[in-house]
């Protein structure tokens, strides 16, 4: 009870204050608990991005932005409680990243009555992806199904184009998020001819013997991963230790960062991780996160994170927040927008190579175009692997697309059920 007193009077606080800026970002955070290691490197590529905007550019379109941190603890409950809290902050918030699937389910009927967008980036439901459905909530540019899809296509590429009487098992999270993938892989199943075994791992994680006895016996070909924190670590180590061969070994892209795997050291070398985003520093907008942000003493944390998977992926998350505050700025000629008109710049948002390049991140993530009956882009992703020798994940494939028709499907029916339960009539 006084956790939570502590966390309503410290949002209650931040919505308090005096409005810094016109442009109001929410960045619902975990730097505590047992994925806090996880989460920590997100948040700070994510404040890093703006506060490099504030300093460099003096905001987006000469408005400041504003950002407000609030911690959740990756606990759904407290998820829901610093959305209430901090959803009038400022001039009004813009836009929410929960960074949890379990957090995003509380949060759908929420910010559609109250009309403010949510990003859920490669997680969440995937479902969303119909935007005449869910029309304050987007999940581009890929989702969970797209990373499902993108595991089978390469163990497909591996195998010459068939795996028919292969054994796939799924280790995953026991949440929203972990089962996820399971209808998906269900069907792909079902088209390629491969054996689905389904190994859930109660949160958060830590003990997994089981599993991995079953894995022993059961010998599949491939394993997949849909964990978070610490179940990452354990699952990676406890493969080393029955000696399952890492190149076979696929993590969904919330599986493939640095603390999942230097824990088993040389060990992990070739672990395999799904990405829908590039990796590394080796980007022109890196000088000026340095320069403007981190030499500067303006970084959200120490520093040390610049360019790791996770940071990466925060920031490319702020990146599209920005490009879409951009692209709304633009449509209705105003620099101040409101939540509203965050979710038309969301819903007409493109993103081209040449943007890319002309931001900094040349080649850093797939093209895509979001549409009102397309939230969540075209499906594209790629497989990293890790370089136990280098210290890095390193990209080994190109960007390729899922398996758009078993995908498009799944969606269509998933998104006219919320459609009907919810008594909501899909349309633009």
């Amino acid at each position: 009870m006084r956790q939570r007193l502590m966390t309503a009077l410290t949002a209650a606080m931040l919505v308090a204050s005096p409005a810094l800026a016109e442009l109001t970002i929410i960045d619902t955070s975990y730097r505590t608990g047992p994925y806090g290691a996880n989460g920590i490197p997100f948040s700070d590529g994510y404040q890093d991005y703006f506060t490099l905007l504030n300093e460099r550019d003096g905001g987006i379109g000469g408005e400041k932005i504003n950002l407000v941190e609030c911690e959740t603890g990756y606990n759904t409950e407290k998820g829901v409680e610093c959305y209430e809290a901090t959803k009038s902050a400022g001039n009004g918030a813009l836009i929410y990243q929960p960074l949890s699937t379990g957090i995003t389910y509380q949060l759908i009927p929420k910010v559609t009555s109250d009309g403010i967008p949510m990003h859920t980036m490669g997680y969440g439901r995937t479902s969303a992806k119909n935007g005449e459905v869910f029309k304050w909530v987007f999940n581009y540019p890929a989702n969970y199904w797209d990373g499902a899809s993108h595991a089978i296509t390469h163990i497909l590429d591996q195998n010459g184009g068939d795996i028919s009487g292969k054994k796939v098992s799924l280790v995953y999270h026991n949440s929203a998020y972990g089962k996820e993938p399971i209808r998906t892989l269900e069907e792909l199943s079902k088209k390629h001819g491969f054996e689905l075994i389904l190994l859930p791992v109660d949160h958060p994680g830590q003990e997994q013997k089981s599993q991995w006895l079953q894995i022993r016996r059961d010998r599949p070909d491939y394993v997949l991963m849909w964990g978070w924190g610490v179940m990452n670590q354990v699952a990676i180590q406890e493969a080393v230790n029955i000696r399952f061969p890492m190149e076979n070994f696929i993590g969904i892209w919330w599986s493939g960062s640095e603390n999942d795997v230097k824990p088993a050291g040389d060990a992990a070398n070739g672990y395999k991780a799904l990405t829908f985003h590039n990796l590394g520093d080796d980007y022109p907008l890196y000088d000026d996160l340095r320069k403007h942000v981190v030499d500067a003493g303006k970084a959200a944390g120490a520093g040390d994170q610049v360019g790791s998977v996770l940071y990466n992926r925060g920031m490319y998350a702020a990146m599209l927040a920005a490009e879409a505050i951009k692209t709304a700025q633009e449509m209705h000629g105003v620099t101040a927008i409101n939540a509203a008109q965050m979710r038309d710049g969301m819903e007409n948002l493109e993103m081209t190579e040449a943007k890319m390049t002309a931001l900094g991140l040349p080649n850093f993530g797939p093209e895509f175009k979001v549409s009102c009956q397309n939230h969540g882009g075209n499906g594209y992703g790629a497989v990293s692997q890790w370089d136990a020798a280098a210290g890095d994940f390193k990209l080994i494939t190109d960007y390729f697309q899922s398996d758009q028709e078993i995908i498009s499907a799944l969606v269509a029916e998933d998104s006219a059920a919320f459609a009907a339960e919810s008594g909501i009539t899909p349309g633009c």
